[in-house]
């Protein structure tokens, strides 16, 4: 007599058929991983095909730092009081932070353009990771944050700027203009998806400049109002420019207070500290485009 199989009898299969191989779920993640990566890096080769198609955007953001060089070195030099050393040893790591300051205004105005030309609506209407558009934007800019401050290393060296920090100490100091960068990206990010249009976002230039000004960035706090020279200590624009005059080895201007005397402590804990406030931020407000 022959035997006949379970789906023959009607008896129900074994347990072990609808055994789930728990290794899937592994192998998905890790390709889950592995598109997040490839989308993101989509994201970033697009915003540096705009880069190369059209150059007069490098050239506009470096324009302004590069022409406040040059002005502030040959015009206004002359009359600036260094606090040791030649003027321009302490102008230079000034522009370098303005310049990475200034850097969140075009992560602004380029993420308003691409929200309000739906360029993220259809982004998020493609099968690819929703952190994509988030962090291709941010890598993008690092890498044109790198490219800025090579060119305006290059340009500081013609003008007779020099770093005499030693090689850890130069490398220091570039790492910590870049750490400021990447945290005021969230912020730009986040400024880009809460203004309606590109001309609301050219207006955040108002805000930018003050910023930036009441620093330590081309004079002493202590040359200023003793009101405004503790409000100049503590912007976080303050902190990397000492902190990269100090790993520079070039002049540094410090009032004795605490802030300053930590200079590289808080060149390290205000962008930790305004990532960690901006980026969640920044994502929370990409999530909500839909709803």
């Amino acid at each position: 007599m022959t035997t006949q199989g379970p789906r023959e009898t009607g008896t129900a299969a074994p347990a072990t058929a609808g055994r789930i191989d728990l290794t899937v779920h592994a192998d998905g993640g890790e390709r889950r991983l592995y598109w997040a990566v490839m989308d993101s890096w989509n994201v970033v080769r697009r915003g540096l095909t705009h880069y190369q198609r059209q150059p007069i955007n490098i050239v506009w953001q470096l324009g302004f730092p590069i022409l406040s060089v040059l002005l502030y070195a040959y015009v206004f030099g002359g009359a600036m009081k260094s606090p040791g050393g030649d003027y321009r040893d302490y102008l230079m790591p000034g522009m370098f932070v303005m310049t990475m300051a200034f850097g969140f205004m075009s992560t602004a105005i380029t993420v308003v353009a691409d929200s309000t030309k739906g360029v993220i609506d259809r982004f998020r209407s493609m099968p690819m990771a929703p952190s994509a558009v988030v962090s291709g934007r941010g890598v993008t800019d690092i890498i044109v944050a790198v490219a800025e401050l090579s060119i305006l290393a290059l340009t500081a060296v013609l003008i007779g700027w020099r770093s005499d920090g030693g090689f850890l100490g130069t490398v220091g100091g570039f790492a910590l203009l870049i750490l400021l960068r990447f945290s005021l990206i969230w912020i730009g990010v986040w400024l880009g998806l809460i203004v309606p249009n590109q001309e609301a976002a050219g207006g955040l230039y108002a805000v930018a400049f003050p910023l930036t000004m009441v620093s330590s960035i081309f004079v002493p706090t202590s040359s200023m109002p003793d009101w405004l020279g503790t409000v100049a200590a503590w912007n976080p624009i303050s902190s990397t420019a000492g902190a990269t005059r100090e790993l520079f080895g070039n002049p540094v201007a410090s009032d004795g207070s605490w802030i300053q005397e930590n200079a590289v402590l808080m060149a390290v804990a205000w962008p930790l500290i305004l990532t960690a406030v901006f980026l969640p931020l920044a994502v929370r407000r990409f999530q909500k485009l839909s709803r």
